[in-house]
């Protein structure tokens, strides 16, 4: 599904191949602000002007639009896993916020376990850089930040050696 975006708003994609349609809903708010058009170009018309409309009427209504995702949650986790945590962040100096976020952002990247050394290749760049364990460690959080940033997309494999190589 294509995602469309707007004032910081996020829209949903579909197509309705019984009525001919394209539709789609204003996603991560608590109301139901929905729209359609006959092609794709006028849905993304048709989805900033339904943003445009959210926040007009809730200021006409008095109360403040929703925000979608303002980056808080509430997590249940078993106690010993808290535990365990907390005491990480002790250990690195960080927020247990912190150490969340980081174990969340590697979770959705699908970062498989490093072995002794990595071979990183990024497109362009036809040499590859060995970078042993405890170099990998203290630089691991920049290298992903990087390429969280930019245009470069990273797959990871096994090679001959055991070593996971990403590219």
């Amino acid at each position: 599904m294509d995602i469309l975006k707007y004032k910081g708003y996020e829209g949903s994609t579909e197509i309705d191949m019984d009525r001919g349609v394209c539709r789609g809903k204003i996603l991560f708010i608590n109301d139901l602000v929905t729209y359609e058009a006959e092609t794709p170009s006028k849905l993304k018309v048709e989805f900033e002007a339904a943003v445009d409309d959210y926040i007009d009427t809730c200021h006409q209504l008095n109360r403040d639009p929703q925000k979608s995702l303002k980056g808080q949650f509430n997590v249940r986790v078993p106690p010993e896993l808290h535990r365990k945590a907390v005491r990480k962040a002790m250990e690195n100096g960080v927020s247990l916020n912190e150490i969340v976020s980081r174990a969340l952002s590697e979770h959705l990247m699908k970062k498989e376990k490093v072995a002794e050394k990595i071979s990183l290749i990024a497109p362009g760049i036809e040499k590859a850089f060995f970078i042993t364990m405890q170099q990998w460690k203290a630089t691991e959080n920049q290298f992903f930040n990087f390429v969280q940033g930019s245009e470069i997309s990273l797959k990871s494999a096994e090679n001959e050696e055991g070593h996971v190589c990403y590219h």
